[in-house]
């Protein structure tokens, strides 16, 4: 049964695709490196360890990884704190963060993007008190289609992986969410129906469609 509720970040809560963009590009200029003009869509979705030395094939080397990755992020907030509540929440995310709140029902984000980043909109937003719990990069080892991101945030909240929801926008996550055993939203922000037919338990243009009780009948199907 419906106990709990897992939010992916961008894309799903704010849409600050647009600052990722930019700050990835803002970075590779400063460094020199080269970079693709389809670069975010290839990336998109994935984490800074898999993204600098698989995607972009910038570096292997362990340690710059770490480097590039943390002043891609410090661009990013940098980009990210001239933007306003408005511009950031998506449709309907705010309304059923509270929503679920009222009804008593815990939630937790789970997401690739950095505690640091995810605490500065928060503070935008005004929601931090929605979230109970709160998995990102700092406390994963293995990114999305992996499930470990949402069955550390189920644990955080102490609610069996089964009687969780998950809210995506990416494939990867959403194959993150099956695979651990747990019901999946996607929310059409990135990708189009297609990518996610067959493989989520509901798929909706925005949260704007969602509410407690229409969450609650995923699970009489």
């Amino acid at each position: 049964m419906f106990k709990a509720a897992l939010f992916d970040w961008d894309g799903v809560v704010v849409d600050s695709s647009a600052a990722h963009k930019e700050s990835w590009e803002a970075l590779a200029r400063e460094e020199g490196l080269p970079l693709a003009e389809d670069h975010f869509a290839k990336s998109f979705g994935r984490t800074n360890k898999v993204i600098i030395p698989e995607v972009y094939c910038w570096t292997k080397e362990p340690a710059e990884i770490v480097r590039i990755g943390e002043r891609k992020e410090y661009l990013y907030r940098e980009i990210i704190s001239q933007w306003s509540a408005e511009r950031l929440a998506l449709p309907g995310a705010l309304e059923l963060l509270h929503a679920l709140k009222a009804a008593g029902i815990p939630t937790a984000v789970g997401s690739s993007t950095a505690k640091e980043n995810i605490t500065l909109v928060l503070g935008k937003l005004g929601v931090a008190e929605c979230f109970s719990a709160m998995i990102t990069a700092e406390n994963v080892s293995r990114g999305k289609p992996d499930p470990e991101v949402f069955l550390k945030g189920a644990a955080a909240l102490g609610i069996a992986p089964e009687d969780c929801v998950v809210f995506e926008d990416a494939v990867y996550g959403i194959e993150a969410a099956k695979a651990g055993g747990m019901k999946a939203v996607a929310v059409l922000t990135s990708h189009p129906r297609q990518s996610f037919v067959g493989k989520a338990d509901l798929i909706v243009d925005s949260l704007s469609e969602i509410t407690p009780a229409s969450l609650a009948t995923l699970w009489r199907v």
